[in-house]
């Protein structure tokens, strides 16, 4: 609940009665609502308070109208995760390491989420039976090294439940890594509590969480205090970021954010060019833009508050780093490369 006592908001008619929206847009809203999931919970409506149109917060989890409009190069699977799917939870694409997906249920459902078709869905969610099955796969495919657990958000499962998949996941010898992807720290910070923590040392394995943050106003007292909490209890913490228009597409406000995580034990590890999802072509900054961006923030912040500017290749191909090039060959052995400052400098490899 809120400072005001109200509870998360998961629908249109939430979203009027907490002064987020007009009345006038209801009716627009809610045919956003058939079609993909509202969810923003207490500790977001307290830091929207009195946000105006345009907050880089409103604009993450509050519904657009403009999310109605669909291009034909917008998919409902812009990564292809079905293509990879080896059971129902499970997405194998890499060699040594896999997504598990036991959920996919979040507390917050972003308006650019690329799983956004699924999210929310209770019967995506694993049951039992389907939990093993999926354990099962990764028990028997020994080259799997890293387990990552998505979803949906799989801090919303209950600490007995979590800890009981650690403690499985534990068992397996060939697992060495488990990553969390989450929201949770960000967007519900009373999530991180000693009880979470004790489910989340189970596996007494490497456990490594990746936060999912877009703006330095996140980053609340609250959001800070549970950051430090997993810090302190030998966990390390790791960000990504989905470059957004409207929201964090210049250098100064990513400098910021880095600059923020990084002070407070986090380190900034991917920064995410937009997936083509459905209704998500207003957040769309153009890779150039991109690229520039990353130019102005070499040099401009330290090397450890630098993420990899990534693109998800469409059809389920993977990530590559899309940042800047600074090295040119023109001749076999001799290049021209340019420093953070843009000046151009003849560098000739060793022979």
């Amino acid at each position: 609940m809120t400072k005001n006592g109200a509870k998360a908001v998961v629908n249109a008619r939430g979203l009027v009665d907490h002064a987020l929206v007009r009345p006038e847009e209801h009716a627009r809203l809610q045919a956003v609502e058939e079609n993909f999931r509202i969810r923003i919970p207490a500790h977001v409506l307290d830091a929207l308070e009195g946000a105006e149109a345009g907050d880089p917060l409103r604009t993450q989890y509050v519904p657009d109208a403009r999310e109605l409009d669909h291009r034909n190069d917008e998919s409902e699977d812009p990564i292809g995760d079905q293509v990879f799917e080896r059971e129902k939870g499970i997405t194998h694409r890499y060699p040594d390491r896999l997504l598990l997906k036991p959920t996919h249920t979040c507390q917050v459902y972003c308006r650019f989420c690329f799983r956004r078709e699924t999210v929310g869905s209770p019967d995506a969610a694993l049951d039992r039976a389907e939990l093993e099955t999926a354990l099962d796969y990764i028990r028997a495919h020994e080259e799997i090294f890293e387990v990552i657990l998505s979803g949906g958000d799989p801090l919303v499962l209950s600490d007995r439940r979590l800890a009981a998949l650690m403690e499985a996941l534990g068992e397996v010898a060939h697992v060495g890594v488990i990553r969390f992807h989450t929201r949770a720290p960000l967007v519900s910070p009373e999530r991180i509590t000693d009880g979470l923590i004790t489910a989340l040392k189970r596996a007494q394995k490497t456990v490594n969480i990746v936060i999912h943050v877009n703006h330095a106003r996140e980053l609340t007292d609250a959001v800070k205090a549970g950051l430090a909490r997993l810090a302190d209890n030998g966990i390390p913490l790791f960000s990504q970021t989905v470059l957004l228009k409207g929201v964090n597409d210049d250098a100064e406000t990513l400098a910021a954010l880095f600059r923020a995580l990084l002070t407070n034990r986090v380190k900034p590890y991917y920064l995410h060019h937009l997936d083509h999802a459905k209704g998500v072509s207003h957040f769309a900054v153009p890779i150039a833009r991109g690229q520039a961006i990353m130019r102005a923030l070499r040099g401009r912040v330290s090397g450890l508050c630098l993420p990899t500017y990534v693109l998800d290749i469409p059809g389920g191909h993977g990530k590559v780093p899309i940042g800047p090039v600074y090295l040119d060959e023109v001749e076999p052995g001799d290049y021209r490369v340019e420093d953070y400052q843009g000046e151009s400098h003849a560098y000739t490899d060793w022979r």
